[in-house]
Order: C-alpha cells, then structure tokens, then sequence
C-alpha cells in the first residue's frame, strides 16, 4: 500500500509543478491553455538531453528552459501583440505534437539510465513541490511583488496607475509558469515515467489545468487536488488493489478525467460562485492596452 501511496505522490508532483505556473500566471491575468504543449516540449527536450548527456541536471536544465522560452513567446503573442490568450495557448499545443514526435520519435523507448533515487520509495520531487506550493502562497499574499501580480490580474488599469508596470509583472509571471511547465514534463519523463513515447502526457496538461479553477486560485488548495488527481490516476492504473474484479481497468482510465468535467461545471456555476467566493481574477484572459 504504501508504494501505491509513493506512486500517487510522485504522479501528484507532475501536475502540481504544472497547475503552480498556471496558477501564477492566471493570477496576473493570463491564460495558457496550452499547458499540455509546454510540458511536452519540456519532457521532450529533457530526455533527449539526458539520455545524450547522461546527466539528469542538465536534462531538468533544458526542459525547464524550453518551458521558460515558450512561455516567453505565449507572453509575446498575448501581452505584446495582444492576441486572443486562447488561440496562442491552442497554437502551442498543436505544435508541440508535431515537433515532438518529429525529434523524439527516434529516441522512442526507456531512457536508459539508473532511477533517480527516493527516500523511503518517496520520490525527492514531492517534498520539492510542498516548498513551491509554501513559496508561491507566500510570494502571493505576503510580498509587495505578489500584491503587484494579483492587481495585474483584477484591474490592471488601476495597477498601472499604482506604479505597477503590468507588461513587466505579466511577462514574468508567463516566463515562470513555463519554467514549471517545463519542470513538470521533466519529471514525468526522467522520474516518474522514464520512457519516451508519442503523446506520453495523454491530458495530463489539461487535468493540470482544471486543477488551477478546482483550486479557486489558491496554491494550498492546488496541492490537496493535485494530491487527490494523483491518488485516482495511480488507482485508475492498478484498480485490482481496491476494487478486484470491478470494472474493465481501460474504464478506469478515464475516471480522473470524467470526475474533472462536473468538478469544472460545479464550479463555473453562479451559485458556486456566490456560495464560496470563487476568487476568479477579474481580468483573466484580457489583454491589456496601457490607457
């Protein structure tokens, strides 16, 4: 029981990595949809440069700076050009389907190098999220910078008007959140799942995503849904250890998923929102013009 626990934990920390960026940069008032694209570049790019290297830091280096650029260039068609926030996102993620099986394709199959080792069968990324998920809250609602990112995101023209250069705070906010992006697909293919194959990720982006709104925006809630997602993702994969026998597991499969859509509803509706105070940013998904 305890290696499916470990499991769920390792599985949590991808999508908690990913969910974290997202969530800094929707509280500044972008959206990335493309979340899934910017983790499979990611992952791409660090287990090809690990399995070249055979270096596990320079392979985190260059998934996370993929992630960084591409946030960048998400940050440059959304905030400079002020293009629609969604179709940027779409565009990343179809390219990154391309692209990737186009350069990973050759390298399909098990990295090949030693586990990167756990404590106790812990993997060492886990504690590493709790310490983002403590830095992020803190950065957020105790500094003047976390104030400057969450006024970007409500009401951008009256930040501006504070002395808040809302341009700088956005492009920092989409430069960081890929930089975790790029992390996330890191360690989903040098930790938690070492073998490079077409479309490794299968949604896991877009869970990722979810989990951002299912958090109401905030990193503590983030890491109990993305803990709760990485327990039923594990079970979905070994359903015998619970239910034997209930269930073809290819049913399974799809419950993290299917469970994802009514959370989505439940919380999108205006008496959830008036209920418990969902903390959307007001300005999510809005291009700013400087007045």
């Amino acid at each position: 029981m305890w290696e499916l626990l470990a499991r769920s934990l390792e599985a949590s920390t991808v999508f908690l990595f990913a969910a974290l960026g997202e969530l800094v940069d929707q509280r500044a008032g972008v959206l990335n949809v493309g979340l899934e694209g910017l983790m499979l570049f990611g992952g791409t790019a660090a287990f090809i440069t690990a399995q070249t290297t055979a270096s596990y830091p320079l392979g985190f280096l260059a998934g996370m700076a993929l992630g960084a650029f591409l946030g960048l260039a998400h940050g440059f068609f959304s905030i400079t050009l002020r293009g629609d926030q969604v179709v940027s996102g779409m565009g990343l993620w179809i390219l990154s389907f391309g692209l990737t099986t186009y350069l990973g394709g050759p390298r399909t199959g098990p990295l090949g190098l030693e586990r990167i080792p756990g404590v106790l069968g812990l993997s060492p990324f886990f504690p590493i999220g709790v310490i983002l998920v403590a830095a992020v809250w803190f950065l957020l609602f105790r500094t003047s910078l976390g104030l400057a990112i969450r006024s970007a995101g409500e009401n951008p023209a009256a930040a501006e008007a504070s002395g808040v250069s809302v341009v700088a705070i956005r492009y920092l906010c989409v430069i960081g959140g890929g930089t975790l992006a790029g992390l996330a697909g890191a360690t989903y293919t040098l930790s938690y799942n070492p073998v490079w194959t077409y479309n490794f990720l299968m949604g896991w982006g877009f869970v990722s995503l979810a989990l951002v709104f299912f958090s109401m925006w905030n990193p503590w809630i983030l890491l109990a849904g993305a803990s709760l997602f990485g327990v039923m993702w594990q079970l979905s994969l070994s359903p015998e250890l619970v239910l034997p026998g209930v269930l073809s597991r290819y049913v399974w499969r799809t419950v993290p998923f299917a469970i994802t859509i009514p959370i989505l509803v439940v919380i999108s509706t205006s008496w959830f929102r008036t209920r418990w105070g969902l903390a959307k940013p007001e300005a999510l998904g809005r291009s700013y013009v400087k007045g």
